[in-house]
């Protein structure tokens, strides 16, 4: 009978994933909560705990990004991380990929990709580099990223997971695994990227396009330039918001730096980051002074509203369904994933796949992952490569915006699902991160 029951939940909580999954954004928190609603009353099972402390990461980092945003910010990054490009444009398949992580990391959004996603396909193909082979690799980079950055909602789902007892693994134990094994992760799949496709003197439809004059010849003398304005407010929010990163990294690393608790112990990294991003939040506003009315309507605020109420949403029922079936679980999971850690990993990046969110399947399958023994070091490095999976199927913002800004074709969002220019990239940049994130995860366990 128990068995039964548990069967009939999980159908439940699946079919609540499938049917927010069908129509995004916020309905994947409004189906979450419909699940939540169904396993208390139909069930009777008692009711999780919803992801309080990750909502409220989330909402505090949103709020600090937004107004850096709004003053100027993101628009003085996208400028240096254009010029540093464009400095190395034979080598731009393996430049722009780590520029784009990189500015995701300190950024926490994947958002800053998209200015930059012209300027990585004029720069490469000029440089006689096929546009698809820099632009879908720097796409899918951004996806481990969220993995790697302290100011994510992706690293706040995960750190409220991994922070408690009897874990202890803080926010800089994570990204001690994490931001090696994607950076090693984007080089050795850099090496795949950059034979995929035929080179541009080799392909029919783009000297087609070149005969035609929809688009010149490849000049190597060409500068790419990037259609924003960088300013000095930009510049110092921007800088204001690096240094709050910085802030929390070092009181990640150095648990002297922090006030005590209640219990005599260095308070815990969750109120820490809540109140480094208050305050950068607050100095972003004297010194760069947005317009506040504005906040609500940048990009940042507006994605990071959506991550927040489906986090909401799924995390709540997540955490009901495996507290009323935590024995089960870890005595049925448990052996599986300790003989196959491996397919942990693919748990999550098949939630990535479905939901198109990191977030979400954080709070979906980490628990699962705990609950069965994973060491949160080994699981943190595979965590952080399963997060390409968003990009398998050509669906995000960011693949039909690369495509759309590569003027050469090269860059396709396909037919048939997995014949698109990034569906190679994803697979690869997961399967190395995940080694290597696997592998340093046990040299630190």
């Amino acid at each position: 009978m128990d068995t039964v029951k548990l069967i009939l939940e999980l159908a439940v909580v699946l079919a609540a994933i499938v049917m927010g999954t069908r129509s995004s954004g916020v309905a994947l928190g409004l189906w979450g909560g419909v699940g939540v609603f169904v396993l208390v009353f139909v069930f009777r099972e008692p009711v999780g705990s919803p992801p309080v402390d990750a909502l409220l990461i989330v909402l505090t980092v949103v709020l600090a990004s937004s107004m850096m945003q709004a003053s100027g910010g993101i628009d003085w990054m996208v400028s240096i991380a254009a010029k540093t490009i464009a400095k190395h444009p034979r080598q731009i398949t393996l430049i722009a990929p780590l520029v784009a992580f990189l500015f995701s990391v300190g950024a926490g959004t994947s958002n800053i990709l998209y200015p930059l996603l012209p300027v990585i396909g004029d720069v490469a193909y000029h440089a006689g580099e096929r546009p698809s082979r820099p632009l879908s690799l720097s796409v899918v980079a951004t996806g481990v990223a969220l993995a790697c950055s302290p100011v994510s909602a992706a690293m706040a789902a995960m750190v409220t997971l991994t922070d408690v007892a009897p874990y202890d693994f803080e926010l800089i134990d994570i990204v001690k695994v994490t931001l090696p094994a994607a950076i090693l992760g984007i080089i050795a799949t850099s090496f795949v990227v950059r034979r995929l496709g035929k080179n541009i003197a080799d392909d029919p439809d783009i000297q087609q396009r070149i005969k035609e004059g929809s688009i010149p010849p490849p000049n190597a003398h060409s500068r790419a330039t990037v259609a924003v304005e960088a300013t000095a407010t930009g510049r110092n929010s921007a800088l204001v918001f690096f240094l709050g990163v910085l802030l929390i990294v070092a009181f990640g690393l150095f648990k002297g730096l922090r006030p005590e608790d209640a219990k005599g112990e260095p308070l815990s990294m969750t109120p820490i980051i809540e109140m480094v991003m208050f305050v950068v939040g607050t100095i972003i506003l004297l010194i760069g002074r947005p317009k506040v009315a504005d906040i609500p309507v940048q990009t940042v605020f507006k994605a990071g509203m959506v991550s927040a109420i489906a986090l909401f949403g799924l995390a709540w029922m997540t955490d009901t369904f495996i507290n009323a079936h935590l024995e089960a679980i870890t005595n049925s999971v448990g052996d599986l994933v300790q003989g196959a850690p491996w397919i942990f990993a693919l748990g999550v990046f098949l939630v990535c796949v479905a939901t198109t969110s990191q977030s979400t399947a954080t709070r979906t399958i980490v628990p699962i992952g705990l609950t069965a023994g994973l060491a949160p070091a080994v699981l943190s490095g595979m965590w952080a490569g399963a997060f390409a999976g968003i990009y398998v199927l050509p669906t995000n913002g960011s693949q039909i915006a690369a495509a759309a800004f590569d003027t050469t074709g090269s860059t396709k969002l396909g037919s048939k699902l997995v014949d698109h220019s990034f569906f190679i990239p994803s697979i690869v940049l997961t399967v190395t991160t995940v080694i290597f994130g696997a592998l340093i995860g046990y040299a630190f366990s």
